[in-house]
C-alpha cells in the first residue's frame, strides 16, 4: 500500500459552525486518539491535497503519516464521514498506531475466477461473505482481498477457514462462515446416479397393495 502523508495542524475551533467555517475555507476537520499521551487531538488539514492523496485508494481503513507541523505520527483512518450530495470529505477520525504492534482492520473480499461449478455444471456462484477481520502490522495492511473461486465446484462452498491470506495477516473472523457457495440451478436434477425415484416406485407400491387385497377376498 503506497504510504498518504497528511499535512495537518491542531486546531481549537469545536462545534458545527465552526466546522463549516472550516470546510468553507478548504478545510477538513478531523480527530486523532492518541495512543501514547491518552486522550484526542483536534486536527484541521487541505481538502484539496487529501484528496490528492486518496486517488487510487478504495479501502476506508488506510495506514497515513500525519505531518503536525514537521513531527511525523503513524495513523489509521477509522472512519471518514462524506457530504450526501457531493461526496466530499466533511470528517475524517484517526488513531495513532506503533508500526511495531499489530492492528485489527476489516478488509473486503472480491472473488475473481470463473467457478468450475459456474463454468462445467450451470450453477451460480454467490457471495455470502463481503469482508473478514484481520489482525496485522500497520504498514501490512490490505485494502482488498483478492480470493480465486476457480476450483469451487457445483454445490461447494468455500468458509473462512479455506482462505490463504499469508503469514502477515491473522483471521479474527470465524472459520465456519460461509464465504461463497455455487448452488445448482433453479429446477436442476440432484438426485444421485443409480438412486431409485420416489415418485416412479410409487405406481408399483400401489399395484402390488391391490393384488394383496384381491388375494385376500378369494
Amino acid at each position: 500500500m503506497d504510504q498518504i502523508k497528511i499535512k495537518a495542524e491542531e486546531r481549537t475551533e469545536q462545534g458545527s459552525a465552526a466546522a463549516r467555517r472550516l470546510r468553507r475555507a478548504g478545510k477538513v476537520p478531523g480527530a486523532v486518539m492518541r495512543m501514547n499521551k491518552g486522550g484526542t487531538t483536534l486536527i484541521k488539514f487541505d481538502a484539496h491535497e487529501f484528496m490528492l492523496g486518496l486517488r487510487g485508494h478504495t479501502s476506508k481503513q488506510l495506514l497515513v503519516t500525519l505531518d503536525m507541523n514537521g513531527t511525523e505520527m503513524p495513523a489509521l483512518m477509522r472512519e471518514m464521514q462524506n457530504d450526501v450530495l457531493a461526496g466530499t470529505p466533511i470528517h475524517v477520525d484517526f488513531s495513532e498506531v506503533s508500526l511495531t504492534q499489530k492492528v485489527r482492520v476489516t478488509v473486503p473480499i472480491y472473488l475473481v475466477g470463473e467457478a468450475t461449478g459456474v463454468k462445467l455444471g450451470g450453477g451460480v456462484l454467490e457471495q455470502v461473505l463481503r469482508s473478514v477481520e484481520v489482525e496485522c502490522l500497520p504498514a501490512d495492511i490490505a485494502e482488498k482481498f483478492n480470493v480465486d473461486v476457480s476450483a469451487l465446484g457445483l454445490d461447494q462452498t468455500l468458509f473462512v477457514r479455506d482462505l490463504n491470506l499469508g503469514d502477515k495477516f491473522s483471521l479474527v473472523t470465524r472459520g465456519e462462515l460461509a464465504v461463497a457457495v455455487v448452488k445448482a440451478p433453479e429446477g436442476a436434477d440432484t438426485a444421485k446416479p443409480g438412486a431409485p425415484d420416489a415418485a416412479a416406485a410409487t405406481p408399483d407400491v400401489i399395484k402390488k397393495g391391490k393384488e394383496e387385497a384381491a388375494a385376500e377376498k378369494k
